[in-house]
């Protein structure tokens, strides 16, 4: 049945601001059904509140609404779309995580879709409802004859305690229309019953909670599926976690393919999932079950099944290289899936089944070092932040690669240099799921602990896994018996083929840096070949440019006879500019870089040459299969670059783009010769090195605290006392204000250094004068070498002390006097010039008692470049790639600034998810996402009440 001819206009609802359980793997469903339904010539009408997305770009949809996600929002939309002779005919709701879902139900029962003559596409209410009210799940499941752990659904708190004596322990406590388990959590005897019941009453909006028999130690699994009208089912990937039932499977680390499921169970597993998504209602799109099974007879039950694209969607698309959520945005306008034509072959439809040939190992990032007194340890309720996801031909390359794209200083999987602990302590330690918890299983069995012992501590981590991850032991242990020289030929092979970097092979061998190493396995011809993710095991050719590296060389055919693997990446003889994306999202460095990372691909397409994108996560746009005219997913990791680099041989890198991770890489690229477009890695050089900066600053006649370097507590204290209390003390070359505290005195100062130098050995600790109470705002700017052009002006509503991305901003600045404005443009131009900023360029002032003091200048697209393009409606990031080419000039754009009134920028925080963790705000960035908010006037309530509170959180 083809495309319903009836639906012209669909509004499709976003997730909100980024939270922890809801990140951009929304906006990456959202932008790609967005695309989708444009190519079907239907109108689409989108609203979310989150400036920071490509979704809310105005190249995204016909139409953008930056509102709050509530039913008033949705009126407006709906009545003003009536009033235009546009009319909304349907709704799309399965794009937008939990958030959309549960907006749309409220909607639906304020009669508002009725009265405006809209209906749901893709899902209806009572599927819903099915299946995220906790007992209609439990009561379906039984009907349907497939099992469920024992569990009662209690509104009261005496309910729940009853249940939970029935039942026994231990237990589980589910809330209702929740995400990422917020305010789920495990009961393992009586004393904790009480808080966890109260607290998961309190999280469900409805005020249920599922009591449940807790499986621990259970295997966990998910199937992402499609459905269509015609009740085809296809299932896309079959997910295994590595942790067993406890840990939320956004903290776990998983597999795909399945890699311990018999023939048999995973049969079982098919068929219930098929029948779940076949009895489910009116459904059709993408669909995502969870399974636990029972490792001692196979048995399975169901956990719970997602009517909506979900964050395993997101990786399941990356993984398979099939576009779940744009087959589903077609599903739900009608389209059966046999319709459809698979996208990365182009000639198998959209009902082949993907299969695998390579490993995928998704393993998430937290930043608990955010959170001062944060429980760390890994439960029901969801607490990272990104995730990463690596690719290879084994389980041991895969796992290597995701733990290189970490950006936690892992070289691989383990721990170098570092002090081991004892081999009962790690099997103590490791009984508790922490981040950290794979890295000690590798220590554990690098100390000889058995692999059965391991598992038994672990709850049950299958040993497949622990076999593999002794593999790797097995290898370093070999290796550590030889220097570079002596190494030989076979066993450097064996170690690129499992994954281990250059960087890691340093540390363990005798001697030899990562560039000896490189150059001599180059020398022996250990090459990376690159290999196409193709959806379908090479049985049909693939045209869509996707690619991983691997050192396996050779690759078994059908008849049992061997053949050389080749290289699928084909050079063409195109200009090409590589762009460096930003690696998992993470306090401090999000999704904002997604959006500049995909509007320099489209700009570097515009101008005719070839744009390459590198990046390793998963759930965002910039790493989408048709993106880029050509994707690595590979780590924004040196050795993995430097080789992509010379099979390319690119005019140059954008690493401005990329936030800090990719400014990190610029002075290895300008070592080796790359270019660098745009500003030169000296100038951004000066602009990291506080005295350099400080230098030039006093030569322009700048006013700047007054500073100092030290590399010990000693020389901190004196840097201190010269400069004058308060003082800030922070390491160089960070993001996000990471370890950053204002001092009072000498003692301060000293706790300060001794923290720094315990986590950053060696880094140069810099000392400013803090400006107390004073107002800070920040400048975004572009420079062709020529002319200055000022993007925007934001004043922060706090005052100095708060982190920039944890502080409510205006724009335009609404307080400071036209003097104080003109000065702080006139020292940007200034800096910008004696920088030699070619792009984009984001400084940050103080001003006390109309004296303004340069702070810092950041050469690259800032946290708030995507916040003033959206407000001011002007493609910014796309006049700035332009820019950096050399392309163009300023002159040649014209800037209209579309804003009536003001925007502000709010910042969102996760601390629910933290219950015991200080909620001060201070130097370092906490904030996990941002909404923005337009208002007319400064009489506004809401800014009124925003400025009344402005110094209420500040901490030292």
């Amino acid at each position: 049945m083809p495309k319903d001819n009836s639906i012209k206009s669909v509004l499709i609802i976003g997730s909100g601001p980024i939270v922890i359980g809801q990140a951009c793997e929304f906006d990456y469903s959202g932008s790609q059904a967005a695309r989708s339904l444009r190519e079907e010539g239907v109108r689409v009408t989108l609203i979310n509140s989150n400036p920071a997305t490509i979704m809310t770009d105005p190249m995204m949809a016909d139409k953008v609404y930056l509102l709050p996600l509530t039913v008033e929002s949705i009126e407006q939309i709906l009545q003003e779309a009536q009033d235009t002779g546009n009319p909304i005919d349907a709704v799309l709701p399965t794009m937008g995580g939990q958030t959309a879902l549960n907006l749309c139900k409220e909607v639906e029962d304020l009669g508002l879709w009725k009265q405006f003559n809209v209906r749901l596409i893709g899902v209806d209410i009572k599927a819903i409802d099915k299946a995220e009210d906790r007992e209609l799940f439990r009561q379906w499941m039984i009907e349907m004859g497939i099992q469920v752990a024992t569990a009662k659904t209690a509104n009261s708190f005496l309910e729940g305690k009853e249940f939970a004596q029935e039942i026994g322990f231990p237990l589980v406590i589910r809330p209702s229309f929740t995400l990422g388990g917020t305010g789920g959590g495990f009961v393992h005897d009586k004393s904790e019953l009480d808080e966890a019941l109260n607290r998961g009453l309190q999280a469900s909006p409805i005020h249920e909670v599922l009591v449940e028999q807790a499986v621990l130690g259970w295997k966990e699994y998910e199937l992402e599926l499609l459905r269509d009208s015609a009740d085809n089912v296809c299932i896309i990937c079959t997910v295994e976690n590595f942790d067993p039932m406890g840990v939320h499977t956004g903290d776990s680390i998983t597999v795909a393919p399945a890699m311990t499921l018999s023939d048999t169970a995973m049969q079982l597993m098919r068929n219930t999932a098929i029948a779940m998504m076949r009895n489910l209602g009116n459904f059709a799109g993408g669909c995502n079950v969870q399974f636990a099974l029972n490792p001692a007879n196979e048995e399975i039950i169901a956990i719970e099944i997602n009517p909506r694209v979900s964050r395993s969607s997101a990786l399941a698309s990356k993984a398979t290289g099939y576009p779940i959520a744009k087959i589903a945005a077609k599903l739900a306008i009608g389209y059966h899936l046999d319709e459809l034509e698979n996208q990365i072959t182009r000639t198998t439809s959209a009902y082949f089944e993907p299969a695998l040939d390579y490993v995928i190992v998704k393993i998430p990032r937290w930043n608990f070092d955010k959170f001062k007194g944060a429980d760390d340890t890994l439960g029901l309720q969801m607490k990272s932040v990104g995730e990463v996801m690596g690719i290879g031909r084994s389980f041991t390359e895969a796992v290597q690669k995701a733990c290189q794209s970490l950006e936690n200083n892992a070289v691989g999987l383990g721990y170098y240099g570092k002090s081991l602990m004892h081999a009962e302590e790690l099997l103590e330690y490791i009984k508790t799921p922490k981040w950290d918890r794979i890295f000690r299983i590798k220590d554990a069995l690098m100390a000889g602990i058995s692999v059965g012992s391991i598992s038994k501590a672990t709850n049950g981590i299958d040993r497949w896994f622990l076999y593999e991850i002794q593999k790797i032991c097995n290898l370093e242990k070999q290796l550590e018996k030889y220097s570079l020289a002596t190494l030989p030929k076979e066993l450097l092979q064996e170690a690129k083929v499992n994954g281990f970097s250059d960087e890691q092979l340093s540390r363990i061998l005798q001697n030899g840096t990562e560039d000896e190493i490189y150059e001599k396995r180059k020398e022996l011809g250990i090459k990376r070949v690159y290999k196409m993710v193709d959806t379908c095991s090479a049985e049909f050719e693939a045209k869509t440019p996707y690619f991983y590296s691997t050192f396996e060389s050779k690759t078994t055919n059908a008849d049992g006879s061997t053949s050389e693997l080749a290289n699928e990446s084909k050079v063409t003889d195109k200009k090409k500019i590589i762009v460096l994306g930003s690696g998992p999202n993470r306090i401090g460095q999000g999704i904002e870089f997604d959006y500049c990372c995909v509007h320099g691909l489209l700009a570097i397409k515009e101008c005719g040459y070839e744009a390459i994108m590198v990046n390793c996560n998963p759930e965002t746009v910039s790493t989408d299969f048709d993106m880029a005219d050509k994707l690595y997913f590979e780590p924004v990791y040196w050795e993995h670059l430097w080789e992509i680099i010379e099979h390319e041989k690119p005019e140059g890198v954008i690493v401005q783009l990329g936030g800090q991770t990719a400014l990190k890489l610029a002075e290895k690229l300008t070592q080796r010769g790359i270019k660098i477009i745009g500003t030169s890695y000296d100038s951004m050089d000066i602009a990291e090195d506080r005295g350099r900066f400080s230098d030039m600053l006093k030569d322009l006649n700048i006013p700047y605290p007054d500073y100092g370097t030290a590399y010990d507590v000693d020389e901190a204290i004196q840097v201190a006392n010269k400069v004058g209390y308060p003082v800030l003390v922070r390491p160089s070359y960070v993001l996000g204000g990471q370890r950053m505290r204002i001092v009072i005195n000498d003692e301060e100062v000293e706790s300060a250094v001794v923290s720094l130098l315990k986590h950053i050995p060696g880094n140069k600790i810099l000392i400013d004068h803090f400006l107390d109470r004073c107002q800070e705002a920040e400048i975004d700017a572009l420079f062709d070498g020529e002319n200055f052009h000022v993007m925007g002006v934001m004043e922060h509503i706090e005052p100095a002390g708060i982190h920039s991305g944890d502080s409510n901003a205006v724009l335009p600045a609404f307080n400071l006097s036209p003097m104080e404005v003109t000065t702080m443009e006139f020292y940007a131009e200034k800096i910008a010039r004696a920088l030699n900023i070619k792009g984009l360029i984001n400084i940050q002032f103080a001003v006390k008692g109309s004296n303004v003091y340069v702070i810092e200048a950041n050469p690259r697209a800032s946290r708030t470049t995507p916040f003033i393009a959206k407000a001011y409606q002007i493609p910014y990031l796309n006049i700035a790639t332009k820019i950096m080419m050399g392309t163009h000039t300023l002159k040649d754009f014209k800037f209209e600034k579309k804003l009536k009134g003001f925007a502000i920028k709010e910042p969102v925080f996760s601390f629910s998810k933290f219950p015991n963790v200080n909620k001060e705000l201070g130097p370092e960035m906490k904030s996990t996402g941002e909404a923005i908010r337009f208002i007319k006037d400064l009489r506004d309530p809401y800014f009124r009440q925003l400025y009344k509170d402005r110094s209420m959180y500040l901490s030292k």
